[in-house]
This record gives structure tokens, sequence and C-alpha cells, in this order.
């Protein structure tokens, strides 16, 4: 009787430790993950994600693999991992235009803020202000002189609709108190060719991108869109220096689905900083003329919810909507 009392308690006990969910932060990762990079392969957001994802994978054991979800300014991929299972087996490998999207697109599908938890920021890549030699400008202020001389005629290229590229434009705008005429191109490669084109005057391009061209002398930089002087290009002033809080970055994060155990996040986010300190990630990060940050969820959260904000108010004064 004793023993058979005694199996049935064993039992139980097997069926209690089958069904208890396991230790989340301890265990993770127990399997393949994947990281959601929202735009296309080959770009800025795809080649910092997979620098992120051989370290990951080489520090904790499993496959870390990007899996390319673009579409609507990135928002598809965002939407799948807010919706994924928040188990710690799906992140979002994002940028600034993550921000962007909550003010810029009427209908989203789900809420950035509330469906997706912030894990870390990665880098920041600063825009760099930039005019075609044809353009009489050698600063700041004389462009802006020159663009309220000439008002409307000066026209800026951007990327796109609705990207950093063009929310940058308008805040200098609305810093400086000037009219010029925006282009959108599909892209940061049409805007490239028709600035060498010189069918552009001036547009706000990224560190890297613009440095080959800067120094062969067939763009002038101006300033550069950060609170800091950049290490790429460390002559340029600030335009935050003349506009105080002016700043536009592709800066670079990770987020996973909210919900996710405190845990693993916390793990995940130690990995991350732990990545940004290896020699060999900031110099792979410097040739993509970003700069290593790091940060805690909180900050990075923090920082989030202020980007949102500051777009939202350049959105909103500039009247820019996209479906």
């Amino acid at each position: 009787m004793a023993y058979s009392r005694l199996g049935r308690a064993a039992a139980l006990m097997l069926v209690l430790v089958a069904a208890a969910p396991p230790a989340s932060g301890q265990a993770w990762p127990t399997r393949s993950a994947r990281i959601i990079v929202p735009f296309q392969p080959g770009g800025g957001t795809d080649i910092q994600g997979r620098l992120l994802a051989k370290k990951l994978s080489e520090s904790l054991g499993q496959s870390f693999v990007v899996d390319n979800r673009g579409g609507a300014g990135g928002l598809i991929g965002a939407e799948i991992v807010a919706k994924a299972p928040a188990d710690g087996y799906t992140m979002l490998f994002s940028t600034a235009s993550l921000a962007v999207n909550v003010t810029l697109y009427k209908k989203i599908a789900f809420d950035p803020v509330k469906d997706l938890a912030p894990v870390s920021w990665f880098t920041s890549a600063p825009l760099v202000l930039v005019v075609h030699p044809s353009v009489p400008a050698k600063t700041v202020k004389e462009l802006v002189a020159l663009a309220r001389q000439h008002r409307g005629k000066l026209n800026a290229g951007s990327n796109g609709t609705g990207t950093t590229s063009h929310l940058a434009i308008e805040m200098l705008k609305q810093s400086a108190g000037i009219d010029v005429a925006h282009i959108p191109y599909k892209g940061g490669g049409g805007a490239v060719i028709a600035m060498m084109a010189g069918e552009i005057d001036m547009r706000f391009a990224g560190q890297l991108a613009v440095l080959p061209h800067v120094k062969s002398g067939r763009v002038r930089p101006l300033a550069i869109a950060s609170t800091k002087k950049s290490a790429v290009l460390p002559e340029l002033p600030t335009l935050a220096s003349m506009y105080p809080g002016f700043e536009a970055d592709n800066w670079y994060a990770m987020f996973i689905a909210a919900g996710t155990p405190k845990d693993i996040v916390a793990k995940l986010n130690a990995e991350i900083v732990k990545v940004l300190k290896a020699p060999d990630m900031r110099e792979a990060i410097s040739k993509d003329g970003a700069e290593p940050v790091g940060s805690t969820p909180e900050e990075m959260g923090a920082h989030f919810r202020r980007e949102i904000d500051k777009y939202a108010k350049v959105i909103k004064a500039a009247n820019i909507q996209l479906e």
C-alpha cells in the first residue's frame, strides 16, 4: 500500500514538472531564433542585423537567422514581431522609421509602443546636410539666406516621402523658416544619382553613403544633423548648435514582442551590449558610417518615445500622411 501511494506521488510529481513552464532566462535560447529585418537585403539595416546575428549565434550557441520582411516602411516586419509569441525567439531589428511610422500612417494593425518591447539601442548614424557644388553656399547660414532670397526656388531630394531624409528637410524648413521644394526618390540610390547630375540642390544623406562624394568634391557638406560632432566628418558643425534640439539620424535598435519574460530581455540586452564592445564589431560598424551606442531597455524605450513625439510634431506641421 505504501509503495502504491509512493508510486502515485512520484507520478503526480512528474506530471507537475512536465506541465510547469521552463525557467525562461536560464534556459533561453534552446533553439534557433530569427531576427526580422523589416527591409530588403543589402541596406544598412540588413548589414548591421546580420553582423549582430552572427555575433549572437557565436556567443549564445544557437542560430540567430535574419529574415527580411520588407514593405510599408518597415511596418510589415514589425507587425510580425508584435504578434509573435512572447517567448524570445522572434526579434525585430529596426530603425528610426518605426518611430516615424507611428504618426505617418493613419492605420497600423498594432501599437508599436504597447506591442513591442525595446531591448537595446544598437547604433546611431547621423545624417549629413550636403549641397551640390553649383549652390553658392559654403555654410548653413549662407544656405538659409539663399533659400530666403529665392523662396521656393531651391529643391531638396530625399529617399522617399516619410523617410528620415525627408523629415530632416522638413525639420530644417521649420527650424530656419525657409521654403524649399521636396523631391522624393525611390530610395537613396535615385537621390544620389540626381544630386550627381545637378538635378537637386541639397539633401540629407547617411555619412558613409556621402563620404566618397565629399572626398571627390561632387557634393559639399555643410553640417551634421546630430547633437554632437561626427567622428567620420569631425570638421562639420552640428545643426543642433544652430537650431537647438535638431537631430535626425538613422538609429538602429532591437525590439521584441511585449510580454517577453524580463529575464530573457535582460539576457539579450547584455549580449548586445557585450557585442558592441568587441573591437571587430566596432570597426565593422564604423565602416558602415555608424557609431556604437548600447543601452538598457529602459533607455531605449525613453528614446523611442522621444523620437515618436519629435517626428509627430514635424509630420503634423508639414501635413504629411501615408495610407
